[in-house]
């Protein structure tokens, strides 16, 4: 359909894609890319040949937290895909997009837009920020963008700011000698 040629050499393990004669779209080249990075992390190929679609991007975000910790990793990601699979497919269908996570990585595709919204939740939960509290932010966003009065205000008074409530161990630590630190002085 795109007149494009691709090549597959088990023997180095490697994909390649190119051009011919006969392609006609020029920004086909960069959805054959991002077709071979999508299969690459083991998304379908009916998933990933909607690529090609108009409108469709897709994005590679990288998940890792800061320490070694797999524990912890390990704990973080399974939040995001949620119980059965639940978080993964509300932020599926608020974005419309395709989310996958795999591996240290999350595979997504869809509309720009929606991708940003997508790796803003994904961020947030590596930086241990749950989900719903950005999925939340997200049908606010979009219950909002239907009404006609709000479309061109400022929505921020609308979306909730959340903080956190309880602090670590070692803060309350450190702050505890602060405050014994001053009572003695």
């Amino acid at each position: 359909q795109h007149k494009l040629v691709g090549k597959l050499n088990l023997v180095e393990g490697s994909m390649t894609v190119a051009s011919t004669r006969k392609t006609w779209d020029p920004y086909a080249i960069i959805n054959a890319r991002d077709f071979v990075k999508l299969l690459a992390r083991n998304v379908p190929v009916v998933q990933a040949q909607k690529i090609f679609a108009p409108g469709v991007t897709c994005d590679i975000i990288p998940i890792s937290i800061k320490g070694n910790s797999t524990r912890r990793f390990v704990k973080r990601r399974d939040r995001l895909i949620g119980p059965q699979g639940q978080t993964l497919k509300a932020l599926e269908i608020l974005t419309q997009c395709y989310v996958m996570v795999q591996g240290k990585t999350v595979a997504v595709m869809g509309p720009p837009k929606g991708i940003l919204g997508v790796r803003k939740v994904v961020e947030d939960c590596m930086k241990n920020i749950h989900p719903v509290y950005g999925l939340k932010q997200l049908l606010i966003k979009r219950e909002l963008a239907k009404r006609e009065d709000l479309k061109h205000e400022d929505w921020s008074r609308f979306i909730p700011q959340y903080k956190k409530s309880n602090q670590n161990k070692e803060k309350q630590k450190q702050i505890k000698k602060i405050k014994k630190q001053i009572g003695r002085a």
